[in-house]
């Protein structure tokens, strides 16, 4: 399993998405992006996590940021949590994990006792240039999308071209 780090390049990917396009990294060339990892759609933190991206989407368009979701959930299961969430990005499927591992996000959870695979409440800043600017990791859902916020705010004052 590859570990992402800042610095590096985005590992190459292609992934579907619930706007009926092929997404690649390739895509994400000239703009900040964030591509934020999440377990399980439709889940009380992954839902508030979501919706508050939704909520700040005006604040994010401002600074010309994209954002997409990615998940080990399938198009149909993707496709529901977006249009009862009226979620305004796009949400990726990788239901065979291997970007999720590329990421280093697929990783052994435990609950009650039971260990399983899942994936890690983490986010990823992708700067213009395709390169990692920023990893967060253990994202508290109720505060995460103010954190990158303000995180942008610092960065870009300080991005050249």
């Amino acid at each position: 399993m590859a570990k992402i780090s800042a610095g590096l390049n985005v590992p190459d990917f292609t992934l579907p998405s619930t706007d009926n396009k092929m997404i690649s990294p390739l895509d994400f060339r000239g703009k900040w992006t964030i591509l934020y990892f999440y377990p399980k759609d439709d889940t009380s933190g992954c839902t508030k996590e979501a919706c508050n991206f939704r909520d700040r989407m005006s604040e994010y368009r401002k600074r010309h940021v994209e954002i997409y979701g990615i998940s080990a959930d399938d198009m149909e299961s993707h496709h529901k949590f977006v249009d009862k969430n009226s979620l305004p990005f796009p949400l990726l499927s990788d239901t065979e994990h291997e970007v999720l591992e590329d990421f280093g996000v697929w990783v052994e959870k435990s609950m009650y006792g039971k260990t399983y695979m899942g994936v890690s409440r983490t986010t990823v800043l992708v700067d213009p240039d395709g390169r990692i600017a920023k990893i967060f990791e253990d994202v508290k859902p109720d505060e995460h999308s103010r954190e990158i916020l303000s995180y942008l705010d610092i960065v870009m004052s300080n991005w050249t071209v």
